[in-house]
């Protein structure tokens, strides 16, 4: 973990807060390149899409792999606002990005979202990517204190 880490991990929380802004789950995402440029981005879109599918995580992985190929998507770095579920860490991995840095653990968003909620699936991004063959990096936690901060209040 650098500064640079850090910085954009903290612009995935904006991207989250403007999905909760936008009537979706507190969500974001960000692609960043090996040149340490923001390429992409997307938020939840659950709700206002109508489309289970809409993590932030796997919308930008669909837009990114339609618009980059596999190589370029190796170099780069995903910054989540929470740790990537297991649906959306099957897209990371599918899309071929080699890094994820998140905030939230998944622990963590369980105890503030309620665990009582059937729509968990407890599955660590880690333990997903250790049964592939090809190596990803994750970084996470971090600043769990202030990626929390971006679901105070919401889930009710």
């Amino acid at each position: 973990m650098d500064e640079h880490d850090i910085r954009f991990l903290r612009a995935s929380f904006d991207v989250a807060r403007n999905a909760r802004k936008n009537g979706n789950h507190p969500f974001g995402a960000l692609l960043v390149d090996e040149h340490g440029r923001i390429v992409m981005e997307a938020e939840n879109t659950v709700i206002t899409a109508k489309d289970c599918t809409g993590h932030a995580e796997t919308n930008l992985m669909r837009e990114a792999s339609s618009k980059y190929d596999s190589d370029f998507l190796a170099n780069c770095t995903i910054y989540t606002s929470t740790e990537p579920c297991p649906m959306c860490a099957g897209a990371i991995f599918w899309s071929n990005v080699r890094r994820v840095v998140y905030g939230l653990s998944e622990e963590s968003l369980y105890e503030i979202a309620g665990r009582g909620s059937e729509e968990v699936l407890f599955l660590s991004c880690r333990e997903i990517f250790e049964r592939g063959k090809k190596l990803i990096e994750v970084i996470g936690p971090l600043l769990e204190d202030e990626a929390r901060e971006v679901h105070m209040g919401f889930w009710r």
